[in-house]
């Protein structure tokens, strides 16, 4: 399990817990919570680097980041430890 604090979004935690390289669970505490959700439920299963290559670089409005670009990092941290 981790727990990471997200940088430039509504979201202010994505606590994470990944199977080796696949994504078991996902959960943002703040942020659109049925999108944010929804998003949980599309990633849980996949591969984690397959979720990074779709989730990085997407952009929030005029934000530089997004709540799944900071998943992506998120996950780009556990797949690291």
């Amino acid at each position: 399990d981790m727990q990471y604090k997200t940088r430039g979004t509504c979201s202010q935690l994505i606590n994470l817990e990944l199977d080796g390289d696949v994504i078991k669970s996902v959960e943002f505490i703040g942020g659109c919570d049925g999108n944010l959700q929804g998003i949980s439920k599309l990633v849980t299963g996949m591969k984690a680097e397959d979720a990074i290559k779709r989730l990085e670089g997407i952009q929030c409005g005029f934000k530089p980041t997004s709540c799944p670009d900071q998943l992506a990092k998120a996950l780009r941290q556990a797949l690291a430890q």
